[in-house]
């Protein structure tokens, strides 16, 4: 058994069939067929239940893949980590930023990152946490910076920093005329907010409001900050939004709402259960560092 007869048993196992599996493995169907009956012959074992039209696993057969593409993995990631050793670290990261101060944290992330791997790229995707979410479980990106909570059981994740929310309005509004510096849910009672659209924060605007027992008037929920200010400056409403997700405008000013449990964390997340390349890893390592020491 070598890691040449694994990869074709590992090909066959996939496709459940030796003509696609030669196909997929660019060589002819008998001499892959021969691999197999010796594989099975080195393991005194049978690997697969023949059917007319398509194989079958058996029991030892499902066991052996398992530990197969174990194998391979671990295999490819050796070679991977010697290259980066003779060579130096290359590749492209893609990772997913959430509006906020993701952007902000990440750069730095970068600056630092590339001085000491300098043929390191990065991919960067945006969207609202629960997109990144769904683009890390289908393998469009690897990492992401996202906001609280995740589901821990699929994301292994850390915080690496957090913030406040803010109100955005026209600076004619009455609570922008008000004079005050910071503002208590009880302000905002009965304004129409523009909110985030992710169910998490909902819920945490909803939280806030338990003490006045009322309910926020949500007249819209939206993913984009630009797109909440836009509204916010037409008179549609006022938003609640994370603070640095605030572009500076002649029109429009921001203020703080003085509540305990108004906090926006911020979390480093990657998939469970899913190997990444020797750079990620580095990538991870490093960030981790970063957030030890802050």
């Amino acid at each position: 058994m070598n890691l040449r007869s694994l990869s074709y048993f590992v090909a066959v196992a996939e496709e459940l069939n030796i003509s696609r599996a030669a196909e997929k493995l660019n060589m002819s169907q008998p001499p892959l067929s021969t691999q197999i009956k010796n594989l099975e012959y080195d393991l005194n074992t049978t690997l697969f239940v023949r059917g007319k039209r398509q194989l079958m696993l058996t029991e030892s057969g499902q066991l052996l893949y398992r530990r197969a593409k174990e194998i391979i993995n671990l295999a490819d990631k050796a070679e991977e980590e010697i290259l980066a050793l003779t060579k130096g670290m290359s590749g492209t990261i893609s990772l997913g930023l959430v509006e906020g101060m993701a952007p902000d944290i990440a750069a730095e992330w970068f600056s630092g990152f590339m001085k000491d791997h300098s043929r390191v790229r990065f991919r960067i995707l945006d969207g609202n946490s629960d997109d990144l979410i769904e683009k890390l479980l289908s393998g469009i990106i690897s990492l992401a910076v996202i906001t609280a909570p995740c589901n821990q059981s699929l994301l292994n994740s850390f915080p690496v920093g957090n913030e406040k929310m803010t109100v955005l309005m026209r600076k004619d509004h009455p609570l922008a005329l008000s004079g005050k510096e910071t503002l208590d849910v009880s302000d905002i009672i009965d304004e129409p907010l523009i909110v985030p659209s992710r169910k998490a924060d909902i819920d945490t605007i909803y939280k806030w409001f338990r003490s006045t027992r009322k309910e926020p008037n949500i007249v819209c929920e939206i993913d984009s900050s630009l797109n909440a200010a836009a509204l916010a400056g037409r008179g549609i409403g006022i938003c609640v939004f994370p603070k640095t997700a605030y572009v500076p405008s002649d029109s429009l000013v921001s203020i703080d709402i003085d509540n305990k449990s108004n906090k926006v964390e911020y979390l480093f997340v990657w998939r469970k259960g899913h190997p990444l390349p020797t750079i990620e890893e580095a990538f991870i390592d490093y960030i981790k560092d970063i957030a030890m020491q802050s």
